[in-house]
């Protein structure tokens, strides 16, 4: 495979890392931008790029530290993304960096430590950082969206074991719409295909027509949604999925205080 294709083959990921990184989908892609300009000048940089993912988001990683502060993701364009920038500044630099690369893009501790130029060590240190910040978060009401039993029972359990409640469970479009009536959520975590050939993400918008709130997307297509055709959600779990990712990205959802997809 051709170092381009190594590229775009891993650049949706590396656009869900910017998002959730900066807090803003134009400022992640930004970051991105700037990063493939970098490549594009520099033949050394290229060349180091063959090595797959890691080299990828260690080079991202060196663009986003070398910019300063709110100059580096740019003025708000709402209230929404200025309210996630100033709570993104709570969590340091580094600790946000590792909790992101060892759950939402699923790196072992070793690959996160190279990404970062830290060791092992340090990064799990970092990680515990991030985590006793983000779940000093208030508890929330969830409305798990999932067509399949099991999965949604293995969401509540990991939802009412955070200390949250469940506001209702659907398996279709028309079931979320009488959950929302019946209990407006705090969150919803959301499949994207459900029972009866219905859209998660249709589901999701009636919800978000009548009420904000932080949503979560767990599905087996990630790449359906991270096409760049239309806003793209900040929080998207890729399935089979691990608990302490859907854990994180509950925390950080809520920590957040997203009403859309940035």
């Amino acid at each position: 495979m051709s170092l381009g294709s190594q590229i775009a083959a891993n650049l949706p990921f590396l656009r869900r890392y910017a998002r959730a990184l900066t807090g803003s989908q134009t400022s992640g892609d930004a970051f991105v931008r700037e990063m493939l300009e970098a490549v594009l000048a520099d033949e050394d940089l290229k060349a180091s790029l063959a090595g797959g993912r890691v080299p990828l988001y260690r080079a991202f990683g060196k663009v986003w530290a070398s910019a300063s502060g709110g100059a580096a993701t740019g003025a708000p364009t709402s209230e929404h993304e200025a309210g996630a920038q100033a709570r993104l500044g709570v969590i340091t630099p580094p600790a946000r960096q590792a909790l992101l690369l060892t759950t939402l893009e699923d790196f072992t501790t070793a690959e996160a430590a190279a990404i970062l130029e830290r060791t092992p060590a340090e990064i799990e240190a970092l990680v515990a950082e991030a985590i006793a910040e983000i779940e000093r978060e208030q508890t929330t009401s969830v409305l798990i969206i999932e067509d399949e039993p099991l999965i949604a029972m293995q969401l509540e359990d990991l939802v009412t074991g955070l200390g949250h409640t469940v506001s209702g469970t659907a398996a279709t479009r028309t079931q979320a719409r009488a959950a929302v009536a019946e209990a407006m959520p705090g969150l919803v975590l959301a499949d994207i295909q459900l029972a009866d050939g219905s859209s998660g993400l249709d589901a999701v918008d009636d919800i978000l027509s009548v009420g904000a709130m932080p949503v979560i997307f767990i599905t087996a297509y990630p790449e359906r949604l991270l096409t760049g055709d239309r806003p793209e959600p900040t929080y998207l779990v890729t399935k089979p999925f691990q608990e302490a990712t859907v854990r994180a990205a509950i925390s950080q959802a809520l920590f957040f205080g997203s009403t859309r997809p940035l």
